[in-house]
């Protein structure tokens, strides 16, 4: 029974556990389950919809229609004379019409409907980059939180050490009782630094757990990859700027929104133009009147059977100027459309230019703060060394702890600071986060 009960709790220990999260399972699970992407996917679906629409219109419209009706009570007949009578009537109509042409208006509402397809498709592409920044701004947060908690942990570790030092010492005489209570004192301001630590660790994980519509921040993890910075080559701003051009949703979501727009001109130019149209259908009844003869239902339908065709050209002359206004209207739009592409145009460079100036400035950052933590290094280990040998003071060796632990924390930093303005740089030339 000990055994069935220890192998139930590893099973279940197994089931609650979850294995760490990568960066990429996160943008992922984000974008897939993020509200504002799937509004995005459904104006996507709608506009598809309304590309099949027009596509349709194209195609001829056909319709059937029956009625039966029934007449009582006095009626004029032929002779001019009234009599009570009562009539049915039956009858049954099939047509169908076809536009032949309308100033290329519905070739061009397709091409209209094709480019929005387009430019929804654009914005999705643009919310889903947008979310895929957010998601890794804050997964470098918590790796950063994660390595800010493995240095308090390691103060405390040395505080300890000197703690146990100084109760060596006492016991030989050569550190007093004072001593050993401010190396006390120490160690509990470490260890609430690790409790803090690890609270910045916990709210980190979840503000990335709630960016992912995760319903609760337990069990979950993230993994811990290779963070190494490497210094490289930043582009300069003419460079990202014209990649940016190229590749940002933004732009071609504008661009194709322009494009959509000329067609729409195209269309209310198309209201001047004449319209021709084709019909056609096939109709019978059935007649019957009280106290008359009359052929049977299927004669009749077959004799009564009419078909025809007609041909119909409708020129436009005076609508009270709507056409020309609906034309002005869509010019306007493209005016407008075609500000707002040189506006985000602007934004983008600004950006750009932000970017680029941030990343010098990690770089900048990073590569000092490498040779800042060498240098506390290297200072805290001589004084250890004269600590060790008595010849530096509680307080001395605090300090030059302290520089050493804060040189570190300042470099994990500027680290993940400067990882986060590359990608970004990488992101605005078309690479992926």
């Amino acid at each position: 029974m000990r055994n069935i009960l220890i192998a139930m709790l590893l099973c279940s220990t197994a089931a609650n556990a979850q294995e760490p999260w990568s960066l990429e399972k996160c943008i992922n699970h984000a974008i897939e389950n993020n509200i504002s992407i799937k509004q995005q996917q459904n104006t996507i679906e709608q506009s598809e919809v309304e590309l099949n629409t027009a596509k349709m219109n194209l195609l001829p419209s056909v319709n059937a229609s029956a009625s039966q009706s029934w007449s009582f009570g006095r009626g004029l007949t032929m002779d001019n004379t009234y009599v009570n009578r009562n009539t049915s009537s039956t009858s049954f109509d099939i047509s169908a019409n076809v536009t032949l042409f309308a100033g290329m208006q519905k070739i061009n509402t397709i091409k209209a409907r094709q480019l929005n397809l387009q430019a929804a498709t654009a914005d999705l592409q643009r919310a889903k980059e947008d979310m895929g920044i957010n998601v890794a701004q804050s997964y470098l947060q918590t790796l950063y939180t994660a390595e800010l908690l493995q240095v308090a942990k390691r103060q405390v570790e040395l505080s300890k050490n000197v703690l146990e030092q100084k109760q060596k010492m006492v016991q030989n005489g050569k550190a007093s009782e004072s001593d050993v209570a401010e190396a006390r004192a120490t160690v509990s301001r470490d260890e609430l630094s690790i409790v803090q630590a690890e609270n910045d660790y916990r709210l980190s994980l979840l503000d990335l757990s709630q960016l992912l519509e995760l319903p609760s921040p337990e069990n979950f993890a993230i993994e811990d990859p290779d963070t190494t910075a490497q210094l490289m080559a930043i582009a300069t701003i003419e460079e990202v700027y014209a990649d940016a051009l190229r590749n940002k949703a933004i732009i071609k979501g504008d661009e194709t929104r322009i494009a959509a727009a000329e067609s729409n001109v195209k269309i209310a130019k198309g209201g001047h133009s004449p319209s021709l149209n084709l019909s056609g259908g096939v109709g019978t009844n059935y007649y019957k009147t009280s106290g008359y003869p009359h052929d049977s239902f299927s004669d009749q339908l077959d004799q009564n059977l009419s078909k025809y065709v007609s041909l119909s050209l409708n020129i436009p002359i005076f609508n009270r100027f709507a056409t020309r206004n609906e034309v002005r209207n869509a010019r306007i739009q493209v005016q407008s459309l075609n500000l707002q592409l040189d506006a985000d145009k602007k934004s983008l460079y600004k950006e750009v230019q932000q970017a680029y100036y941030n990343a010098i400035a990690a770089e900048s950052k990073y590569g000092s703060s490498l040779s800042a933590e060498e240098s506390a290094q290297t200072a805290f280990n001589l004084v250890t060394k004269k600590f060790d040998n008595g010849k530096a003071t509680q307080t001395e060796y605090n300090q030059s702890r302290t520089q050493w632990l804060k040189a570190v924390a300042d470099r994990i930093q500027a680290k993940y600071e400067y990882i986060f303005r590359a990608k970004i740089l990488e992101y605005y030339r078309g690479g992926a986060i």
